[in-house]
């Protein structure tokens, strides 16, 4: 893609973020977003089919960057257990830094989920993030660090204990701050996987 076209898009994304930031999460129009930007509609129609196929490109870049950055932390870490621990804990440090909340606020708003596709796309961060728990597991399985560990259905319980806990901090109806809670699920999966005692 042409770096002019890749600017425009750019500005494009970071205006919508704006506008629905300003509006709570509870809409923004295309019309709006353009003026934001300082763009034409012709400019919107050229890198998106609708306004649900922006939130959808918006949601679909965040959450391939967070996988990203979460995948990589787990694969520096030394040890399965270690790994683990740098996944929760990455996942939850996302709600402690105020411009990222900003943006998963927004992307998890109610514009965002009224979009065609959302659930889908949802799904497949979610599956994302399974996959990456179960390749930890199968690693802690197979050294030992993980003796109780039957990867496909224990990612799928730590990902929804995490998923909970990240939702809670995201609402801030946590009595735990971000830290503390990925302490909380890491010690619940650390026993469920046999890392600690029965």
């Amino acid at each position: 893609m042409p770096t002019e076209q890749a600017t425009e898009k750019a500005r494009i994304v970071e205006a919508a973020h704006r506008c629905l930031v300003d509006s709570d999460g509870v809409t923004a129009s295309v019309t709006g977003i353009l003026t934001t930007a300082g763009l034409s509609t012709r400019a919107f129609y050229r890198h998106f089919e609708s306004k649900d196929g922006l939130l959808l490109a918006m949601f679909r870049e965040d959450a391939d960057r967070v996988t990203a950055e979460l995948r990589a932390a787990a694969a520096a870490a030394p040890t399965p257990g270690e790994a683990l621990r740098q996944l929760i804990h990455g996942m939850l440090r996302l709600t402690a830094e105020a411009p990222r909340r900003r943006r998963i606020l927004v992307l998890v708003s109610e514009e965002a989920q009224r979009a065609r596709g959302y659930a889908a796309e949802h799904a497949r961060f979610r599956a994302a993030q399974e996959a990456t728990i179960a390749e930890i597991l199968r690693a802690g399985l197979a050294d030992g660090s993980f003796p109780w560990a039957d990867p496909e259905p224990d990612a799928r319980s730590i990902r929804a204990a995490l998923g909970q806990a990240f939702m809670e901090q995201m609402l801030q109806t946590a009595e735990a701050g971000p830290a503390e809670a990925a302490e909380q699920v890491t010690r619940f999966a650390f026993r469920a996987l046999g890392a600690e005692g029965p």
